[in-house]
């Protein structure tokens, strides 16, 4: 069983300690347990209540009419708000709930609610996305354990690999081709997927070829396939000057195609580069650039 601190628990509700010890003390909504050496810590029932209570209240129920509430009233009210209440906070407290409990089935009506009233795409940039950014500091900081975090990803996987599928292949004889891989050393598949529907929802053709792409690899695949742009993500290695390197030797290499780089490196480092590389620092760098391909 997993064990929290009272900072944990501020980093995933998003409710301060000092409004944690007010409530524990004025409505009992939790009980801390106390160790040996007479510490403070949380167990995973105690994060999933406050979870519940801190969405409640952010949403306008009183504290004091929280603390009346039994577990089914709580969790009956929270469904319902997951539902109806497309807020931001509320949303991304609904998928904490979710990851924390592996609720898989809780998480697929959070994100088909979404969904059927935003749009998929709409639903990654305003939902998902965030939630992202969420999670992946609650693991830099501990607060979550790393099967939740895998838990969460493989499942947003599933979303978007069912909404690829829904797109079909562009019938368009003469759309512009775009290949796309991660580089040996990154892990961002999701980033990847879904610039891959990003790409086809608008039309275009796309060769995807996935994570531990060498330089070799992409010289076999462009032999067999000519496309119009490279595409990569560089985040999280080439933090020094090999990264330049890499630029390079794409440039030296693919001189038939437009070779689009984006992703944290590209923002950090400043490297120069001929006009067939294009640098997109963020991901609404990425959609403006291809809405003006169009």
């Amino acid at each position: 069983m997993a064990v929290y601190s009272i900072s944990d628990l501020e980093q995933l509700c998003g409710i301060k300690a000092h409004t944690i010890r007010i409530w524990e003390q004025r409505y009992a909504i939790l009980c801390p347990k106390r160790s040996k050496t007479n510490i403070r810590y949380y167990e995973d029932n105690d994060l999933k209540r406050l979870l519940n209570v801190a969405m409640l209240n952010k949403n306008g129920h009183k504290i004091s009419n929280i603390a009346k509430m039994d577990e089914a009233e709580i969790a009956e009210k929270v469904g319902a708000l997951s539902e109806i209440n497309f807020e931001h906070h509320t949303q991304l407290d609904a998928l904490t709930i979710s990851m924390i409990e592996m609720d898989e089935t809780k998480f697929d009506r959070i994100v088909r609610t979404n969904i059927n009233q935003l749009g998929f795409e709409e639903t990654m940039l305003t939902v998902i996305y965030p939630f992202l950014d969420k999670l992946s500091v609650l693991w830099l900081t501990g607060s979550i354990h790393p099967v939740q975090e895998h838990f969460m990803s493989n499942l947003i996987r599933q979303k978007i690999l069912s909404a690829i599928d829904t797109l079909g292949l562009t019938k368009n004889k003469v759309a512009k081709t775009f290949m796309i891989f991660l580089p040996k050393g990154e892990s961002q598949e999701l980033s990847l997927l879904f610039l891959s529907y990003l790409l086809q929802s608008r039309g275009y053709k796309v060769i995807y070829l996935g994570q531990n792409i060498t330089l070799n690899d992409l010289k076999d695949a462009i032999a067999i396939r000519k496309p119009d742009y490279l595409y990569t993500m560089i985040t999280e290695s080439y933090s020094n000057q090999s990264f330049a390197t890499f630029v390079s030797d794409l440039e030296e290499n693919f001189t038939d195609c437009k070779i689009l780089i984006s992703g944290y490196q590209v923002a950090a480092q400043s490297i120069k580069h001929s006009d067939r590389v294009k640098p997109l620092v963020s991901l609404q760098e990425t959609l403006t650039y291809l809405e003006n391909l169009s």
